[in-house]
Order: structure tokens, then C-alpha cells, then sequence
């Protein structure tokens, strides 16, 4: 079935607030589902390309595209995971800045390198994981998706980022890319007991509605683990709260943005265990029932097949 390529920007320029991790692991999880994935580390920094098990090398990475030394095919590297492809990022990126400040298409640039392999259909989904800042690099990303997936820490503070990000893209929309969506926003470093977290989450579902995910991702030590490993932590430790954490944001993911397939339909839960039959009661001597009631009662209290 021909795909339809989904480009998502995952951006908050507040740092901090599990960006690069998002990237990671919801690629980790949306290619363990059989979904063709590329990430693009747009990040000097290169979290997102040691977290998904690749090391830095120069010249490989969108910098030398940008610049047009290179064809954007031949910087996408394979990871060890199915599925899972990744442009990595390096030192050189940082440089990305200058370069676009002395184009003219500078808010069309990533967007016009994407577009064959978006037109390819080689892959489900292409994820930028956005540097943290509101510089030219993020705005010519945001510039070139589809939509922007958003994660945030429910704290006060981080309000004032989404407020930030928002008004970028209602700019973006009103201008180079008018089809520019809000993806979402995911909330990540859960503290699930704190009065003030629960007080964000439903003051920033009232004003966003749908468009907030039903999945939290909480706060996890294996999740923090996982990047000194170079591995996303869905396939580290498949059982940890984290991961089944990011696990269950990729369904919702899927739903919320179809590519090839139908929207999918999470797993059901595991079925509850049932409940042991009460007790027989054993009746007195004096009200002892005559054999064939006592039978029949027998009868009655053996589990059903």
C-alpha cells in the first residue's frame, strides 16, 4: 500500500523537558510496529544520535546538505533496529545558523531537501528532532512539516514555552507554511502525586482540548538510563513504566496520525483475574439439609465449566 508520509517536528525551545527523549523512544516504539521511521537530528548537541547507537562522524549529518556538498540521501544511516533510520547531527551543524541567515529561501531550505524523500514514500513517518532554541534552524524545520508534536513537564514554567511555541506556528501558518498544525502535546517527567502537576495538565487541557495526549510519560529511571547505553529504553527494558510509557503514546500516535495503514487499535489490557467463588457456608447440625438438597447444594457451589 502506498504510504503517506507524515513529516512531525517534536520542538519546545525550553531545554529540559524530555525533547530528544520523545524523539527517541517514539521511533523506537513506531518502528517496533512495523512503521518505517527516519529521524533527523537537527540538535548540535546530537542527543537523539546517541541515543539511537550512533556515534558522530564529520560531515555526515544535514549540515553538508544544507550547504549542498552532499545529497540528503547520502547522510541517512541505517540503525541496528528494523525500521529505524537516522540523519545524524555534529559539531558542524551548529554552523547551520550562519549559513541560512545569508539565504534568501532560508525558511524553505530543509523543506525543499525533504521534499524528494517525503515524494519517495520510503518512509511512515520523518521526525525532526529541533534544536532548543527559536532560532533559523528550528523555524526552517517547522517551516518544512506537516505538524508539531510538543513535549512539555507539567510545571508552571513550562507554560510560558508552549505559549512561545504556539505562537510560532500561528506565525509559520500565516505565512511560509500555511498548513502547519499543532501535532500535540505530550507530557513528559510525570510526577504523577503532585498537586501542581495535575493542576497543569487540566488547566492546559482546558485550553487546548484534544489536541493535549491522553499518555503521560513519568518520570523513570530507566528512561534516563537508556542514553548512556545508546539505546531507546522500549527496547532496553520493555517492562519499565517508561517504556510502557512511550509504548502506549505510540498508539495514540498512530491513531492520530495514519500513514499506510488504518488507524490502529491498541491492544486490549490484560483480562483481570477471576474472582475465587465464595465460601460454602457449613451449616449447623440442627439445619443440616435432608442428602438430596445437600447434593444439589454441592452441585451449585462447584465452578461452572
Amino acid at each position: 500500500m502506498e504510504r503517506q508520509t507524515k513529516v512531525i517536528a517534536i520542538a519546545n525551545q525550553k531545554g529540559g523537558v524530555g525533547k530528544t527523549t520523545t524523539v527517541v523512544n517514539l521511533a523506537a516504539a513506531l518502528s517496533a510496529r512495523k512503521r518505517a521511521v527516519l529521524v533527523i537530528d537537527l540538535d548540535p548537541q546530537a542527543h537523539a544520535t546517541l541515543g539511537l547507537g550512533l556515534e558522530k562522524q564529520p560531515g555526515v549529518s544535514m549540515y553538508p546538505v544544507l550547504t549542498g556538498a552532499k545529497d540528503v540521501a547520502d547522510v541517512i544511516q541505517p540503525t541496528k533496529w528494523d525500521n529505524l533510520n537516522v540523519i545524524p547531527s555534529e559539531v558542524d551543524l551548529a554552523g547551520a545558523e550562519v549559513e541560512l541567515a545569508m539565504r534568501n529561501d532560508r525558511l524553505e531550505v530543509i523543506r525543499n531537501v525533504l521534499s524528494p524523500v517525503k515524494a519517495s514514500g520510503a518512509f511512515d513517518y520523518i521526525i525532526l528532532d529541533c534544536p532548543p532554541s527559536l532560532g533559523l534552524v528550528m523555524t526552517s524545520a517547522l517551516a518544512a512539516t506537516d505538524s508539531v508534536l510538543i513535549p512539555s513537564q507539567a510545571e508552571y514554567l513550562a507554560m510560558d514555552g508552549l505559549a512561545l511555541i504556539t505562537n510560532s506556528i500561528e506565525k509559520l501558518r500565516a505565512g511560509v507554511n500555511p498548513t502547519l498544525e499543532l501535532n500535540g502535546i505530550v507530557f513528559t517527567m510525570v510526577n504523577s502525586v503532585a498537586r501542581l502537576t495535575t493542576d497543569v495538565i487540566e488547566e492546559v487541557r482546558a485550553h487546548f482540548g484534544e489536541k493535549v495526549y491522553e499518555t503521560v510519560i513519568p518520570r523513570n529511571v530507566r528512561v534516563s538510563e537508556a542514553p548512556s547505553m545508546g539505546t531507546p529504553v522500549v527496547f532496553l527494558d520493555a517492562r519499565s513504566k517508561g517504556a510502557e510509557a512511550y509504548k502506549a503514546f505510540a498508539w495514540e500516535f498512530m491513531a492520530k496520525n495514519p500513514t499506510r495503514f488504518a488507524a490502529p487499535v491498541p491492544p486490549p489490557p490484560p483480562p483481570a483475574p477471576a474472582a475465587e467463588p465464595p465460601p460454602v457456608p457449613v451449616p449447623d447440625a440442627a439445619t443440616e439439609p435432608v442428602a438430596e438438597d445437600a447434593a444439589s447444594s454441592s452441585a451449585a457451589s462447584l465452578p461452572q465449566g
